[in-house]
């Protein structure tokens, strides 16, 4: 019947074998782990950030299930469960120190569980009898089930009172210098988890035990792994000092039992780098993980920024959403740094599908007239922005850097600022970035604006975009340093597979091919393109049989219904113009509606006369640099017309053959230019064009950014 402060219970460990603690984290039956913690000083104490952090690991582990064991009563661990929002969410309850054990699902007692360890119980009303004539007894007043809790000072704690406690056939506990409980004989924390863990077939070395007093010495008699916390009682960490099992780190609380879970391998270390982007950097068909197709973009460029450099693999780990359950996270290829966030389909299509597409994308392509606002699609666009804020702090260590991208996470930095302070958060934006006024238009804008704001850094292709930021935030108490880092792609890689390929020869030597590689948006103005290429031949009528307009031109994902109105124009077109002066051996337009293999690709490219880009509003446009990097590395002249309001025109605008989409002359005017240039001509034209594409590497680029926004620090 003697303390459990005085007689902890030890594990034998038999000689030669392993300390469980060094076993692998998956070693035994599955994956399924149990952390078992005291709550007030341990997983309940500590400054917010690290409880937060703490909530949000478990949340994102589902394999990890949570035990409380905890002097309170189920009322009060009800209670506290009500109003502490930071609280982990327990599967078990282990409450007044070991003598109730209490399923979490239904918030109920477990009779078969308990009966044992309540064997013996004299009854509250006779242990408060027998107690009564010790004055330096205080009683609590707390909700309590089988035992009885007193306050008591250290200096009061003496051998009549504990002989007492004994003669009536109890157990007692003291800890903290002062808290002192009668218990049932065979009840304690430490009893009421192995019996739990019998229940529920837990193998020892699955368990991580956590506390702060001694009355958890108990939790770490049975051989699983364990972490005293900090603020632990001086004594507790004294009598654990020797066992290999616990951990001792130099955090309070919360951090503490992070800090063990992550020494464990039971949730990932968080990471010095954090990219934040709405997709994975492989994409998912049909239940398989497949790599981008093309070595360019934005995708392939953060991979290649998550590889090697010259210290070694950067500590990064890329955050995006799935519309998949939480099991996709099992699938995911070894190797690959990527966190997901599980978002419902429902969820997804108002957030991407409605409130990305037809509320903010018109706005960023110069198309405010399409902008369309649902509250009910905003809210779930919030949602999202809210929890990517939230899974990202879970990964990001403290003082890390959070480099987000696109329009898709504007809401992020307000919201992650206002969780993680210490992070230095950039974003950069692919898109075109809209002029103050067509911003201030947006219902949300004053929404936007103020989490825009909160950014350390913001990135740009161009020096316009970057202006048009920097004053839509000229008012405001709080500036992001600006960068303006044009992107580029893998040349050498383009290069080379030009090179490798054999495009087919066409069947006319005076054919001439016109090619547009786009996805289906009216912001690259496809329906503007086949009205110019019908003017042009009836202008041209020499050129009908020999002049044809290739449009490769994906569709957007399944769901997005903002391109609707623009895919019926285009094929009306399209159809109108083959049938009005097409025939069996010409048509002018050869439509290709689908994603191709980049190989493909490439062979258009190497067939191609003249490269058409007709957008809008556009951010860099690689395809323009892809195709001229094919023509140049095989020797080839092709000719490009560029967009002036494409990123990629203030780069090579003293070269590029510019058109405005805008106009139905120009576009007619430019192409007519394009195809009576000389053979001299185009050579110079591709020559220059070529000597002007500068632009560093993509992993070049990807960590210049990347040291640009760790610079900023945290703001005074």
């Amino acid at each position: 019947m003697g303390s459990t402060a005085s007689r902890p219970h030890r594990h034998p460990r038999r000689a030669g074998t392993t300390p469980a603690a060094l076993q692998p984290a998956e070693a035994g039956a599955g994956r399924q782990r149990v952390l078992v913690t005291d709550l007030d000083g341990t997983a309940l104490a500590g400054d917010e950030a690290s409880r937060r952090r703490l909530r949000q690991a478990l949340d994102h582990n589902p394999h990890i299930t949570v035990v409380y064991a905890t002097g309170r009563a189920l009322a009060s661990v009800r209670a506290l469960l009500e109003v502490e929002v930071l609280a982990p969410r327990p599967r078990w309850i282990i409450a007044d120190v070991g003598a109730s054990i209490i399923d979490a699902a239904t918030m109920s007692h477990c009779p078969n569980l308990e009966r044992p360890l309540r064997a013996g119980w004299p009854g509250a009303r006779r242990v408060r009898q027998a107690m009564r004539r010790f004055p330096q007894l205080m009683p609590q007043a707390v909700a309590q089930e089988s035992r009885c809790s007193y306050y008591l000072a250290h200096q009061e704690l003496t051998r009549e009172i504990t002989a007492a406690v004994e003669q009536l056939g109890c157990s007692w506990t003291y800890s903290a210098d002062r808290y002192f409980d009668v218990l049932p004989p065979h009840a304690g924390k430490g009893q009421a988890l192995r019996r739990l863990m019998r229940r529920c077939h837990w193998p020892t070395g699955h368990l991580l035990v956590a506390g702060d007093s001694l009355n958890d010495l108990t939790l770490f008699g049975l051989g699983a792994h364990g972490v005293v916390v900090a603020n632990a009682e001086p004594v507790l960490a004294t009598q654990l000092a020797d066992d290999p099992l616990i951990h001792h780190p130099p955090l309070d609380g919360a951090a503490a039992v992070l800090e063990a879970l992550q020494h464990l391998g039971w949730v990932e270390r968080p990471k010095q780098v954090v990219i934040g982007y709405h997709r994975p950097p492989w994409q998912r068909y049909g239940g398989r993980w497949r790599q981008p197709a093309s070595p360019n973009g934005i995708l392939p460029t953060l991979v290649s920024a998550l590889g090697s450099d010259t210290e070694g693999r950067l500590d990064a780990v890329w955050a995006a959403a799935t519309t998949e359950d939480a099991s996709t996270a099992a699938t995911i290829p070894p190797g690959l740094p990527l966190t997901l966030l599980p978002v419902p389909a429902d969820q997804w299509a108002g957030y991407f599908h409605r409130a990305c597409k037809e509320t903010l994308w018109p706005a960023l392509t110069a198309q405010p007239h399409r902008v369309r606002h649902n509250p009910a699609d905003w809210a779930h666009y919030e949602a999202v922005n809210t929890a990517f804020a939230t899974h990202i702090s879970t990964h990001a260590a403290h003082g890390a850097t959070v480099w987000l991208h696109d329009y898709n996470l504007w809401l992020v930095p307000g919201r992650l600022k206002e969780q993680r302070p210490d992070l230095a958060v950039g974003l950069f934006h692919h898109t075109p970035f809209p002029d103050p006024a067509t911003f201030r238009n947006l219902p949300v804008a004053q929404q936007l604006s103020s989490s825009l704001a909160q950014l350390d850094w913001a990135g740009f292709h161009t020096t316009a975009f970057a202006e048009h930021f920097q004053n839509l935030l000229a008012g405001a108490a709080r500036k992001p340093r600006i960068g303006v880092h044009p992107l580029g792609i893998d040349r050498p890689a383009v290069a080379a597979l030009a090179r490798s390929r054999h495009p087919a020869v066409p069947d006319r030597p005076d054919t001439i091919l016109v090619l547009s590689v786009e996805r289906l948006d009216y912001a690259k103005a496809p329906v503007q393109k086949v009205h110019a290429l019908a003017q042009l031949l009836d202008q041209q009528p020499d050129l009908r049989g020999r002049l044809q307009y290739r449009l490769v031109c994906p569709p957007p994902e399944p769901g997005i219904h903002a391109y609707d109105s623009t895919r019926t124009d285009l094929e009306r077109a399209i159809n109108g113009l083959n049938s009005r002066l097409g025939d069996r051996q010409w048509q002018p337009v050869d439509y290709i509606p689908c994603t191709l293999p980049f190989e493909e690709v490439i062979d258009h490219y190497l067939a191609a006369d003249v490269f058409w880009v007709t957008s809008l509003a556009d951010g860099m446009n690689l395809t323009a640099q892809e195709y001229l990097t094919a023509q140049t590395a095989t020797g080839r002249s092709g000719v490009l017309i560029l967009s002036r309001h494409a990123g990629a025109a203030d780069h090579l605008a003293g070269h590029a053959l510019l058109t405005d989409p805008h106009s139905a002359h120009d576009l007619v005017d430019k192409l007519h230019t394009a195809l009576t240039m000389t053979p001299r001509q185009r050579r110079t034209h591709t020559m220059r064009l070529a000597q002007a594409l500068t632009t560093p590497t993509p992993a070049q680029w990807a960590r210049t950014i990347i040291d640009a926004i760790a610079d900023t620090g945290t703001p005074a």
